[in-house]
């Protein structure tokens, strides 16, 4: 089976898109899968509108004709919707190629943070583009009943994983945060407006709050607020000591559609405090990880007051949280990815 991967999200751009794409390709790649890229570094770019950081492919769609002319795919998993995703779309139509897409992030959330319009003026567009995909890949239930009120229905499950030989609790801890007071609260991620940052340090908590990550906010949040540790981007060995260094993980984010940084902290055993929003929900809710019919031990506090759900996440035994965190496996999300490859290949029946 020849397969095309196409998103507009690659390297050097840090996310959770990103991580969980090229952990995808690797080990596809490494069980002897022919798996092609169209990324964005293929194409001349353009800085995107309030992310300079980020590049998009400017006129993609001849290019992309081309390669895929060239890799004749069995099928084509297209990861975002920006220009590849839309360019990549509409060959496949053309060529009666079959597709997968994925909704990785709240695109209509987003656009709204930064228009200020309502994000249902945005959701056509998102139905547009997932309506002719033979299965929209979700991280989560929550999302996947989400989209289908929202008119996508033919969604798929696609978990997300981490890496348990890098993220775990005895790493040696981050240097620069050995002699921060106690407790140190720790939030990972891209530093910008749709991350509500600003919620976490503005709120009267205890310790020391440290941000790792990078992004159009970072100065201002710097001299916003001078008592926060501003970390920068961590990778690797030296993201993990940060979360080793820490005694709790905050997720102030409200538009995610999963959080691969929550999984991250839980394996290298750190608690979690969160809003009660989609993607914490179904990581850290009462109900995810039962046994017998029972809840398991709480690993992390859902609370619309984020200063009371890291108050009540301080005495949550950590092992607790290294033990459901190393339930989530890459190795199981890309069986469940080719699980969905294979099925969208298969002839659609017609209706009767």
């Amino acid at each position: 089976m020849r397969i095309v991967i196409a998103t507009d999200a690659w390297k050097p751009q840090v996310n959770g898109v990103v991580r969980s794409l090229s952990e995808t390709v690797n080990r596809m790649k490494r069980r002897g899968y022919s798996v092609e890229m169209i990324t964005p570094d293929l194409f001349s770019t353009i800085p995107c509108p309030g992310y300079s950081e980020i590049r998009l492919a400017l006129l993609p769609r001849m290019k992309a004709r081309r390669l895929l002319h060239q890799f004749r795919p069995d099928i084509v998993h297209i990861a975002t919707e920006g220009p590849i995703g839309w360019a990549t779309r509409g060959w496949c139509l053309a060529h009666g190629v079959p597709f997968t897409t994925a909704f990785h992030t709240r695109f209509p959330d987003y656009a709204s943070v930064r228009t200020g319009l309502s994000p249902d003026r945005f959701w056509p567009i998102m139905r547009r583009f997932h309506a002719k995909s033979r299965a929209v890949m979700c991280a989560t239930p929550t999302l996947m009943n989400e989209l289908a009120e929202r008119g996508i229905t033919q969604t798929r499950l696609w978990s997300r994983g981490v890496d348990l030989d890098l993220f775990r609790p005895d790493r040696a801890p981050h240097p620069a945060l050995a002699n921060l007071p106690r407790p140190i609260l720790l939030c990972v991620g891209r530093v910008a407006v749709e991350k509500n940052l600003e919620s976490f340090l503005s709120a009267p908590m205890v310790g020391s709050k440290v941000i790792v990550g990078d992004g159009p906010m970072l100065e201002e949040l710097k001299q916003r607020y001078p008592d926060a540790t501003f970390l920068g981007a961590l990778h690797g060995p030296e993201l993990a000591s940060a979360y080793a260094a820490s005694d709790l993980f905050v997720f102030p984010s409200k538009t995610d559609t999963f959080g691969l940084v929550i999984i991250e902290a839980l394996a290298s055993g750190l608690p979690v405090a969160a809003y009660p929003v989609p993607g914490p929900i179904d990581i850290l809710g009462p109900l995810v990880h039962m046994t017998d019919g029972v809840p398991a031990d709480p690993i992390g506090v859902l609370d619309d007051n984020l200063t009371q759900a890291v108050v009540r996440a301080e005495g949550i035994d950590r092992t607790h949280c290294t033990r459901i965190g190393r339930r989530y496996s890459w190795d199981a999300c890309v069986d469940q990815f080719v699980d969905i490859l294979i099925d969208s290949t298969a002839p659609r029946r017609l209706a009767a």
